[in-house]
């Protein structure tokens, strides 16, 4: 650790703020509950019943549902409840498409990171790899789209996004695969530019972990019932039956067996989430990364990795504190805890040292104010230590 002034025995414990944020969750997953969030308010029909009954049935479709109103999904593209998270999903994406032409792969983050390992040590392939450092952005003008092209659209463990996607073109050979996982509902997705898309409920919808989501547009269709892959697939991967798309994942005929707890937190979410109106979930976030955006800027000590503000994340915002060490984040992180004004706010453990403010649709902006004055108390308490 450099540049720390250590106080003296003399020196007094700062001073703790009046105002505690009300709900002080700031991890980037599992998030924020949505406001007004109960487990007594949750629907609890379909528990207990099999997800191939009626109402499971009826419930699953329903949740699909929502989430293609909410992110105004044409209806060429399909949405499937997946195992396995986010993780899951990206995974059964992968195993069952790659390997039909060259891939190329951007990494600026741990989870692209890991793609490219699955990559090269499980599926054997050798891709291209385009690679940036934490903070920054690849080249996307380096990509080249007669390949298939994987790649974060906002890097949860970096706070750095693709701005937008201009860069996608219309005609591309490839197919396009978006690690979304913190970029759904936050930012207004090009679907026309998105072959593949994933996202997990725990994230900007605040819903549970353990069940991922699949989005599929027609060209990735195509590939799929056109294309088999060298390797042998797993169960819980297998899309296509007899050289077809298997419809009914897409219709709420899940793989293997959900939890329909969770799938009720997730309706819960996005129940809320339709309240809103159009756009009000990118409002939200919007709303609280600027919050974030005046507290940075109103302090020396504190900067955002990502530099760019073009490229800046709205929802997984990675904050730099000025000679902090990996103990002095953990300190500050700590003492935050312990006096129940911000939860798990530490940079990601394979991300340079410094703070994560998760800024999505579910956290409210005047927590995000009010977090303001608690990181002053918190940096100047582990300075002091």
């Amino acid at each position: 650790m450099t540049d720390l002034n250590v106080a003296d025995a003399t020196t007094a414990s700062p001073a703790k703020p009046a105002t505690k944020p009300a709900r002080p969750y700031f991890s980037s997953g599992p998030c924020a509950k949505p406001p007004g969030w109960d487990a007594a308010k949750l629907a609890t029909d379909s528990l207990g019943r099999s997800h191939r009954s009626k109402i499971g049935k009826l419930r699953l479709q329903y949740a699909i549902d929502l989430m293609r109103e909410l992110l105004g999904l044409p209806d060429t593209h399909r949405i499937g409840i997946v195992p396995g998270s986010d993780t899951g999903a990206f995974e059964m994406a992968m195993w069952t498409m790659l390997g039909a032409r060259g891939v190329t792969m951007l990494a600026w983050e741990s989870f692209g990171e890991g793609w490219v390992t699955d990559a090269v040590k499980q599926l054997k392939i050798d891709p291209t790899v385009i690679r940036a450092d934490y903070g920054q952005l690849p080249d996307l003008t380096q990509v080249d789209w007669s390949t298939d092209v994987l790649f974060t659209w906002n890097g949860t463990t970096s706070g750095v996004r693709v701005p937008n996607g201009d860069w996608i073109p219309a005609d591309r050979e490839g197919l396009s695969f978006a690690d979304a996982t913190s970029a759904v509902f936050a930012y207004d997705l090009p679907w026309d530019k998105i072959d593949v898309a994933t996202f997990s409920w725990q994230k900007v919808l605040g819903g549970e972990g353990a069940h991922g989501v699949l989005i599929l547009g027609p060209r990735a269709v195509e590939r799929l019932e056109s294309y088999t892959p060298a390797w042998p697939l797993p169960k819980v991967f297998r899309l296509v039956s007899k050289g077809a798309l298997a419809e009914g994942v897409f219709k709420g005929e899940t793989i293997n067996t959900p939890s329909m707890l969770a799938v009720e937190d997730a309706i819960f979410s996005l129940e809320w989430a339709k309240s809103l109106g159009e756009g009000g979930l990118i409002a939200r976030s919007a709303a609280n990364a600027a919050a974030l955006d005046e507290i940075v800027a109103a302090r020396d000590w504190l900067g955002h990795l990502a530099t760019d503000e073009a490229s800046r994340s709205k929802t997984s915002v990675c904050l730099t504190v000025a000679g902090a060490d990996e103990a002095f984040i953990k300190a500050m992180a700590g003492a935050l805890e312990k006096e129940g004004a911000a939860f798990d706010v530490a940079g990601y453990r394979d991300a340079p040292p410094g703070l994560r403010i998760w800024c999505g649709a579910t956290v409210d902006t005047a927590d995000i104010v009010a977090l303001g004055p608690w990181l002053d108390w918190a940096y100047a308490t582990a300075k002091s230590a």
